[in-house]
């Protein structure tokens, strides 16, 4: 079974996530410049089989789109023109920076780690992965 990707957005840098094979767990792969997510993802899918990249879609607490959502549909496009085989959804990401940082302050974690705005794209990459996950399954009983 492929592997499923997500991504955490930022216009600075980007959290990635990935299944495993099974596509029962989602794990941190890494945060990087935006920038470079493109070029990673092909460097990636030469060396695993990936079916669908899941973006987080930001949102507002009244349920509009945030103002980076933008950037996400050009970022989509370029990605689409690129990997045109790999699957591209959309899963909403609300609260998930908060969880992120919160999964940071209950792991025990010291306050200089907490403070790398990396780790918490990357976790927050992870949990927009859980969730989609859970909720295709949810939605396949």
């Amino acid at each position: 079974m492929p592997e499923i990707i997500a991504i955490d957005f930022g216009t600075k840098r980007t959290g990635i996530a990935a299944t495993d094979p099974l596509q029962i767990v989602a794990s941190g792969l890494t945060t990087i410049p935006t920038q470079e997510v493109i070029p990673f993802l092909l460097d990636y899918l030469k060396t695993h089989d990936v079916s669908t990249c899941v973006l987080g879609q930001p949102k507002r607490h009244d349920g509009s789109l945030s103002e980076v959502e933008e950037e996400i549909k050009k970022f989509i496009s370029a990605l689409e023109k690129k990997i045109p085989s790999l699957k591209v959804e959309r899963h909403d990401e609300r609260f998930t920076s908060k969880m992120a940082f919160q999964t940071l302050l209950d792991s025990g974690i010291g306050k200089k780690k907490r403070q790398d705005k990396g780790l918490i794209d990357k976790i927050s990459a992870t949990l927009i992965l859980q969730s989609y996950l859970e909720s295709n399954n949810n939605t396949s009983l």
